[in-house]
């Protein structure tokens, strides 16, 4: 399987994805922001990072790159797309997921190790988790609060695509740990689609890859540090059956 990995001018962790995907056991195949094609790819990451520098608002001029829009026909068409913090931006800029990201509430930048609640394992992305399932992934972020209006809210928990919410776990941290680190409405950390292919969230599946170098979880067994890895293992499965 290929999995394309967009570098855009900015990109921070273009490099880290395409090490996911070769650790998930797909090969990453390396986009331009001024490709006109995608390489005839089997799913695409929208990687991390400060894409023209935030100008005007995160992802915006993104949005208009010329690879961006092969994404967005070949998104619509059914292909897996994964959008990561900056990614995830792009997404909703690119009207492939609903809602916008501002600054967070407490205007600063943020980087922490966060605990996430599994909310939907119906998508192309996260079929190898368990709905409820407390996992531990990086976030890093200054424009990661998640807003939209209510009757798009309504829609994305009653049609169950928010994906992933912020919370404080009942394992994690000390107590009184800050669940919500942005001001996410409804706590929410990441979301799909209508169909499933298209998953943007703003914490960091790619920097929790690897055993003794992701976010340590004493008594995960294996588990330790490799959370994340589970999002591109799922994309393999979920196009091989």
């Amino acid at each position: 399987m290929r999995i394309g990995v967009v570098t855009f001018p900015g990109s921070l962790d273009d490099r880290d994805a395409q090490r996911a995907v070769r650790l998930a056991g797909a090969e990453p195949v390396a986009l331009w922001h001024g490709d006109e094609d995608i390489a005839d790819v089997d799913a695409i990451v929208l990687p991390g990072g400060f894409s023209y520098g935030d100008y005007l608002r995160a992802g915006a001029i993104s949005r208009f790159a010329p690879v961006m829009e092969k994404v967005v026909d070949a998104a619509r068409g059914g292909l897996p797309v994964l959008g990561i913090c900056n990614g995830f931006q792009i997404l909703c800029e690119s009207h492939l997921l609903p809602g916008s990201m501002i600054k967070n509430a407490h205007r600063s930048f943020i980087c922490r190790d966060q605990p996430l609640r599994v909310e939907s394992t119906r998508t192309a992305w996260t079929t190898e988790f368990t709905e409820g399932e407390i996992i531990r992934v990086p976030l890093k972020n200054q424009d990661g609060q998640y807003v939209a209006d209510a009757r798009t809210l309504e829609e994305l928990e009653g049609e169950g695509r928010v994906v992933f919410r912020y919370t404080a776990g009942a394992t994690h941290g000390p107590e009184g740990f800050e669940s919500n680190p942005n001001g996410s409405r409804s706590d929410i950390a990441g979301i799909t689609n209508a169909y499933g292919n298209v998953v943007g969230l703003m914490p960091h599946p790619e920097h929790a890859v690897e055993a003794g170098f992701g976010p340590d979880e004493p008594g995960a067994g294996t588990r330790t540090g490799t959370d994340g890895l589970r999002m591109f293992t799922s994309v393999l499965r979920s196009m091989v059956g």
